[in-house]
């Protein structure tokens, strides 16, 4: 994607359970120590989560020979940064790894949709107490729609504080609600709690003091998450990549509304909320996930591979090629942009070179202008002269796209610049954990309308086209992305294209964000006000 946006954070999960429980070896015995030491997997599994998250990672170990139970390590950065995993003293990786030793732990990648960027911030997040099933950490992916209620609701009774004041402190401080009490209770009915209170996207990592982990994925199952067991080792990812390359081969998807609940004697699989639909996020497929991940059963390569292959099915252009070359937008869209190739005869050619150490920059998200024309480099000795076909997965705010154009026609030397985008334009903003939650900063619906339609005509691409400096300009359906995808509109998430949101507080939100395309908007939607009351009944 040329055109930054913030989405999303990754998980991952790691617990040595007893031995008798399990049997067998494990895939990655190299890392388990005598007292079953499996915290150096954490960094290595949030390294191949990377691309959800680069703006904070940080661990949770439970460690029951500590006098620190539950101990938490989290900071700004790369996790390479974070976990001086390329400095040239090995020795600060091993002093972090030997104090934040443990049984098991949980740890995350961060990019900020609700919430400040400082560490406070980042995830884990833990909250010490006395009784050890009330002394936890636990950090999530996804976003709480509802979230300004439910701050209302914390705040309403008076002696409350949030002192981060992000979706991730009112989770805190409904997982403490539920645990309250003299006896320890079920964990079911602890996430049976949030998925009665939260409106939203969540999957979620939680780990106490008593020894339990629990993994839990929200009703509908927005963001994705999978786990695997092998011998004494259980682990879990947002991704399977981060699985896989740990050696776990028999890696399923937890399915939506249900919990793992893992203790030294196994692992226990719960139904904590009842799951009325699915709508896993598109977007996951098109740009954010890994490429060699696989996500609800589907390749996520074979279907940017589809994507790819259908944008080639309407293309209209005469494509000679010693005349036409398609160009990716590197990296997410490199597998779209070769299948339209194959199947048009022509190039496809790396005539855009990423700078890869400028990093993701739709992650990162600030000066996005500046950092494009420092990430990217055009070659004029593969686009001088030439049609170009520049192959995108999305155009969000155009901001960037617009400084790529502008650079294959300067600097590569291009004829023609054509852009082809792997799925249907943004129209809607998003409440589930993509950062674009406002109508006004979108770029089709300024040209468009904010009404979305299943199909657009030749004069609105022209429209868009003209706006961005381009010769010609064309997305993917509605139906062309759903069989790629191989999953039905119900089964997906498509509010940012459609409209049309899977729960309530989506078509809340949206609504509100219509209200307030015109004016001025210093925060994210679902951070700033509550829908007006006629919006909510």
């Amino acid at each position: 994607m040329l055109d930054p946006i913030y989405d999303e954070c990754g998980i991952a999960a790691v617990y040595c359970m007893d031995v008798r429980a399990g049997g067998g070896e494990s895939p990655v015995s190299s890392h388990l120590t005598e007292e079953g030491n499996v915290m150096r997997l954490l960094p290595e599994m949030l390294i191949d989560l990377q691309n959800r998250g680069q703006l904070a990672a940080g661990i949770t170990r439970f460690n029951g020979a500590e006098p620190k139970i539950i101990d938490t390590f989290k900071e700004i950065g790369s996790v390479s940064d974070v976990f001086h995993l390329t400095c040239p003293d090995p020795a600060k990786f091993l002093e972090i790894m030997d104090r934040y030793r443990g049984q098991a732990g949980i740890g995350h990648v961060r990019y900020a949709t609700c919430g400040g960027d400082d560490r406070e911030h980042a995830q884990p997040f833990q909250r010490d107490h006395g009784r050890k099933w009330k002394w936890f950490g636990f950090c999530f992916n996804g976003n709480v729609a509802n979230y300004a209620e439910v701050k209302a609701g914390i705040l309403q009774k008076g002696d409350y504080h949030l002192k981060c004041d992000n979706d991730t402190e009112v989770l805190m401080h409904h997982l403490s609600y539920a645990l309250q009490g003299d006896s320890k209770p079920d964990l079911v009915q602890v996430f049976r709690h949030i998925a009665e209170t939260v409106d939203g996207a969540y999957s979620l990592a939680f780990l106490n003091a008593d020894g339990d982990l629990v993994l839990a994925r929200d009703p509908l199952g927005f963001r994705p998450l999978c786990y695997a067991v092998k011998g004494s080792l259980f682990a879990a990812a947002s991704e399977s990549l981060a699985l896989t390359n740990r050696g776990f081969t028999e890696i399923q998807d937890l399915e939506p509304g249900m919990l793992l609940h893992v203790t030294p004697a196994g692992v226990r699989k719960a139904r904590f909320a009842e799951s009325p639909r699915k709508a896993f996020c598109f977007f996951e497929y098109v740009y954010f996930a890994n490429v060699a991940s696989t996500l609800n059963g589907r390749s996520v390569y074979l279907t940017r591979k589809r994507l790819g292959e259908a944008l080639a099915e309407g293309e209209e252009l005469d494509t000679d090629p010693a005349d036409c070359v398609a160009v990716p937008v590197p990296d997410t869209a490199k597998a779209a942009c070769d299948a339209l190739a194959y199947k048009l005869g022509i190039p496809s050619l790396e005539g855009l070179i990423r700078n890869r150490y400028v990093g993701r920059t739709f992650i990162e998200g600030k000066n996005r202008i500046e950092r494009a024309r420092r990430k990217y480099t055009a070659l004029p000795e593969v686009l001088e002269g030439k049609r170009v076909l520049l192959v995108e997965d999305s155009v969000v705010r155009s901001n960037t796209l617009r400084v790529i154009v502008k650079m294959l026609r300067e600097q590569g030397r291009a004829r023609e610049v054509h852009v082809r985008v792997a799925c249907p334009p943004i129209m809607s903003p998003c409440s589930y954990g993509i950062d674009m939650s406002t109508v006004s900063e979108l770029f089709a619906p300024r040209l468009l309308g904010v009404e979305p339609q299943k199909e657009y005509s030749a004069e609105e691409l022209r429209k868009l086209s003209d706006d961005l400096g381009t010769d010609s300009l064309r997305y993917l359906t509605l139906e062309q992305l759903t069989r790629a995808i191989g999953a039905p509109e119900n089964e997906l998430c498509l509010g940012c294209v459609t409209g049309r949101y899977p729960t309530l507080w989506g078509d809340r939100l949206y609504q509100q964000a219509l209200r307030l395309k015109d004016g001025p908007q210093a925060k994210r939607t679902y951070e700033d006000v509550l829908p007006s009351p006629a919006s909510r009944r």
